[in-house]
């Protein structure tokens, strides 16, 4: 779902001595979500055109910021019915809430290398506070001498929390669909121009 989201988040220490821009490059970024079906298995699916903007401070992470945005039109499960379901009323809505949306509020450094990434993810016109674990690469010389920074982050929600409280009940008891929703965010940054 979501993650997204996010987004998102994209900090780490440069390499260089000042500040950055960077942007997201969307045909390299991806956010991907997982959630229980039927209690049994897992569903995973991923969102494209991931756009966003980031800006890094290697002499204070802290002051470092993020923003991302999610076309929920673009969800993918590998199966065209479900993505339906999924932008329908019942879940997205995506005809009223088009976006998912990250903007963090805080970087801070976190365990073995990773940084806490807090911010406030939006979905399906609900605003609630996440904290992303991501880890970035240094920053290398990709094809044409052009910079880049990979990303990966996760966090875990709950869809419920968010207004996405559709289910059915099975007749052995449980739901069709998970509440716990776990968050990947892979995304490929370039400077910005």
């Amino acid at each position: 779902m979501r993650t997204a989201i996010v987004a998102l988040t994209v900090f780490a220490v440069p390499m260089s001595a000042h500040a950055s821009d960077w942007v997201f490059d969307s045909a390299h970024t991806s956010a991907q979500f997982a959630v229980k079906h039927m209690m049994v298995s897992t569903v995973r699916g991923a969102f494209s055109k991931v756009t966003g903007s980031v800006h890094l401070d290697d002499k204070d992470v802290t002051k470092s910021s993020v923003e991302a945005v999610i076309p929920v039109d673009t969800v993918d499960t590998r199966e065209p019915k479900r993505d339906a379901h999924l932008k329908s009323p019942d879940f997205f809505d995506a005809a009223k809430f088009p976006t998912l949306t990250f903007k963090s509020t805080s970087v801070s450094a976190g365990a073995g290398g990773h940084l806490s990434v807090a911010g406030i993810l939006s979905i399906h016109g609900v605003s609630k506070p996440v904290v992303l674990d991501t880890e970035i690469t240094p920053e290398t010389k990709g094809m044409g001498g052009k910079s880049s920074r990979g990303v990966s982050a996760t966090t875990k929600i709950s869809r419920k929390d968010f207004g996405l409280v559709w289910n059915h009940a099975l007749e052995t008891g449980g739901v069709a669909v998970g509440d716990d929703v776990t968050i990947q965010i892979d995304a490929e940054l370039q400077p910005k121009a």
